[in-house]
């Protein structure tokens, strides 16, 4: 899902002065240090978000949805540039959690480790931005989780959101604009891809031997057609867009582009201005797409009478 800094799967800058993070001990030497930016107690009996607000005085209306997928869901602060990552399990079990507080907050603790200590060493620590786990109220959990719920898409429906456990992940939202800092000239532009799994499993990890040959996204494409989640087949395939290939990488974007559904959203001064509605019958509208975009291409070279034409501004992305 879902516009937060780089995660895996799906899916936000860090601004300066608005910070939840929760503080644990760690054995020495492990994991990447990080600086302390807030005060706060793992217990739940002391959060300080940044001189902003008490943890017991947190309000669910001072959050909005922000999307979702498969596993968690997103909710955005409406003024400070963080959002919360929650954990989602199937609605059957929903006066029944699957797990303990604790295994929920091993489960989000494992994905921060595995951006901190995979992530961060292949990309930067500078691009990653790995986030902190915190414990929140239980009763904002839950009333958060009924505002929002008139928001998420039916078909999301079948599995709730963690009202349990309390705990979320705490990210810089990198969708809107930064806090503190001028007024650029324009707008910041975002652009969030959940490009899934690159490659091709072993034959001694797969069942069927087509799991060898196709991936595991187109084969779900055929699947999410088929049960009417999406009207149309992306031609979008993760094996491009890993390829190293030049031509087939091209080929992966723009067909993202084209056929967005939940993996691609182009975010402009923190409002979402392209992506696909799930279940929709209409194709995202690529002409507002390239209205917004074109600002941010002037000093392109394929121009007419002083005017980049629509291919022009779309290769411009593209590259």
């Amino acid at each position: 899902m879902e516009g937060a800094g780089l995660r895996r799967g799906t899916d936000v800058a860090r601004t300066p002065g608005v910070s939840l993070s929760a503080h644990r001990q760690k054995p020495a030497g492990y994991g990447p240090r990080r600086r302390p930016e807030s005060v706060c107690g793992v217990s739940g009996v002391r959060f300080v978000l940044r001189g902003v607000m008490e943890l017991g005085r947190m309000d669910e209306n001072d959050w909005k949805y922000h999307g979702e997928g498969n596993k968690s869901l997103v909710v955005s602060h409406v003024q400070h540039c963080r959002v919360l990552r929650l954990l989602k399990y199937p609605a059957e079990d929903s006066e029944n959690p699957p797990q303990t507080a604790e295994q929920a907050f091993r489960q989000i603790q494992n994905i921060v480790d595995f951006s901190s200590n995979v992530m961060s060493s292949l990309l930067g620590d500078k691009v990653v931005h790995s986030g902190e786990v915190v414990r929140l109220p239980l009763e904002f959990v839950r009333q958060l989780s009924i505002k929002i719920q008139h928001q998420r898409p039916a078909w999301r429906c079948d599995k709730v959101m963690d009202i349990y456990s309390g705990c979320a992940l705490c990210l810089p939202n990198l969708t809107s604009p930064t806090l503190h800092q001028p007024t650029p000239p324009a707008p910041p532009l975002c652009i969030e891809i959940k490009p899934k799994c690159g490659f091709l499993p072993s034959p001694k990890h797969v069942s069927k031997d087509i799991k060898t040959r196709v991936c595991r996204y187109c084969m779900h494409q055929h699947y999410k057609v088929a049960n009417g989640k999406w009207k149309r087949r992306s031609l979008y395939c993760p094996l491009d867009l890993f390829s190293g290939n030049r031509q087939r990488m091209h080929f992966a974007i723009r067909h993202l582009i084209e056929e967005p559904q939940n993996n691609l959203k182009v975010f402009k001064g923190g409002q979402c201005v392209y992506s696909s509605k799930e279940g929709s019958n209409e194709s995202p509208d690529m002409n507002s797409l390239l209205h917004h975009l074109r600002p941010y291409f002037l000093q392109g070279n394929n121009r007419i009478n002083g005017h980049m034409t629509t291919k022009a501004v779309l290769n411009d992305v593209i590259q």
